[in-house]
């Protein structure tokens, strides 16, 4: 199956119980699966801050928290490809629902955890369930709009995506500070039960049923191969500063990509035998498509690992607590804040140059930001706000419009397989900016400093990362001009 068949079969590919939701009930499923989004997304980040209250009550080693944060990211990136596909074929909606359940039971059991190992389990299961939820929203929106209103949509799914990045921070920073009910730590995951029990009420009520119109089976082979080769290639990533760079992490980093190409393999010998593969890898002739996964790469590679390098320059190098820290970091929210609404409204007639402009300024923000923090003493509250204000103005005019850009031109039967590779790519570029990033920034922290890091230390190890950052949005900004110049969805057209 070429690219050009895809796009001339997808728009009868896909199946919908009912006709296409509009007006207050077409808003209210978007509302549903962008709380589900948006929770996810938050517990990716969230645990990090709330780590030293998690140790200190569980008495959880440093190997032990880490785990509790890759066991999440390694099962999401695992089970997102296929939980696209599952929703395909078993209807869009049902996997939502039985996803976003799943991740409201297993966010309780967190909550309730009696020991670092008890956690750690939970984690990986949330995780899983994570998987099942996320790469439905693609296909809803697809059911629920009409393709004229679609980029409007994702717009809005970019935005919640890009302020749940930096929401985590700050919610958990409040969270385990306020210590609701002597809870401590505990209400991290407890806010996720009422929040999922009013979405699955009204997603019951309100979202549409859509599906493949395919009947073939579940490619189970193709399942497994894909989640074993992603668990590979992340298992090292991740696992970085507590392994470092040896023969076993380059072993696993070469099997990850082996099993990688023999998903592939299998999967294009099911195309051309005309059965229904977990992902068709004729998505990747698909110039948006692929190309937008490079840009993906690039751009949240930067994102993960400039949050987690300036929490540490914040919390250890100038000695702020986690509220504190989040505090600094609110400023980069509301400037995505101001300018998300702006990407939304011209996504469907300036993507492409929303996304260039976004990347460009996220650039020169790193830049302003290495200015300030390169002199070697703690620069205050408000030159790091005018900063990280800078840098949210950016993603507010970036990340809305990426999604719908790079889905532009996907049929509408493989709209969960394709998000579902979206989000695990958004994941890889993530692990791998957090590693390689994070790597240089606890190299130069303890190269530069003669004694006890200080605050200095941090500062200079900071200012490296941000010069890389910079450049590597200035490199996503020059991929982005393959992309096509609009998120309009004439595609399905």
């Amino acid at each position: 199956m070429t690219a050009s068949r895809i796009r001339q079969e997808g728009a009868h590919a896909s199946v919908t119980s009912s006709p296409l939701v509009s007006g207050a009930s077409a808003g209210t499923a978007l509302l549903v699966v962008l709380f589900g989004s948006f929770l996810d997304l938050l517990d990716a980040t969230i645990v990090t801050v709330a780590a030293p209250a998690i140790a200190q009550d569980l008495g959880a080693g440093a190997a032990q928290i880490q785990w509790m944060i890759a066991a999440y990211v390694l099962a999401l990136g695992a089970g997102l490809i296929t939980g696209g596909r599952l929703g395909d074929q078993y209807g869009r909606k049902r996997l939502f629902m039985v996803g976003l359940a799943g991740f409201m039971l297993t966010s309780a059991l967190c909550a309730l955890a009696t020991g670092p190992g008890m956690l750690i389990g939970m984690r990986a299961v949330q995780g899983l369930t994570a998987g099942i939820m996320v790469p439905q929203v693609f296909g809803i929106i697809r059911a629920s709009f009409a393709p004229g209103e679609r980029a409007k949509a994702f717009g809005a799914y970019g935005a919640v995506q890009g302020l749940a990045s930096v929401a985590g921070p700050l919610l958990g920073g409040l969270l385990v500070d306020a210590d609701l009910f002597g809870l401590g730590w505990r209400t991290i995951f407890w806010i996720n039960v009422p929040v999922s029990v009013l979405a699955l009420v009204i997603g019951a009520k309100v979202l549409p049923e859509s599906r493949s119109a395919s009947t073939a089976r579940l490619d189970l082979l193709g399942a497994l191969l894909s989640a074993s080769g992603i668990l590979l290639l992340l298992l090292p990533i991740i696992q970085t500063e507590t392994w470092g760079w040896s023969a076993a992490s380059y072993a696993l980093l070469a099997a990850g990509v082996i099993v990688l190409a023999l998903f592939l393999a299998h999967e294009r010998r099911l195309t051309g035998r005309g059965s229904e593969p977990v992902f068709d890898p004729d998505l990747l002739r698909i110039r948006a498509f692929s190309v937008g996964l490079g840009a993906s790469v690039l751009f949240f590679g930067g994102l993960g690992a400039f949050f987690l390098t300036l929490s540490v320059y914040l919390q250890v190098g100038t000695g702020r607590s986690a509220w504190e820290t989040g505090l600094v970091i609110l400023p980069y929210a509301f400037g995505s804040i101001i300018t998300s609404g702006l990407g939304v409204a011209l996504a469907t007639r300036a993507g492409r140059a929303l996304l260039i402009t976004g990347s460009l300024t996220i650039a020169a923000s790193q830049c302003v930001l290495w200015v300030v923090v390169r002199d070697g003493d703690d620069p205050g509250y408000w030159p790091l706000a005018l900063a990280l204000l800078i840098g949210g103005l950016g993603l507010g005019l970036a990340a809305p419009v990426l999604v719908g850009v790079v889905l532009a031109g996907v049929p509408g039967r493989s709209a969960g397989a394709a998000g579902g590779v979206l989000s695990t790519v958004n994941q890889i570029g993530a692990a791998i900016g957090i590693a390689a990033l994070g790597t240089v920034f606890f190299t130069a922290v303890t190269g530069s400093a003669t004694g006890t890091p200080g605050v200095a230390d941090y500062g200079h190890a900071l200012g490296i990362v941000l010069v890389v950052s910079a450049v590597l949005y200035v490199v996503a900004a020059l991929v982005m001009l393959a992309l096509p110049g609009t998120a309009d969805g004439t595609a399905d057209r």
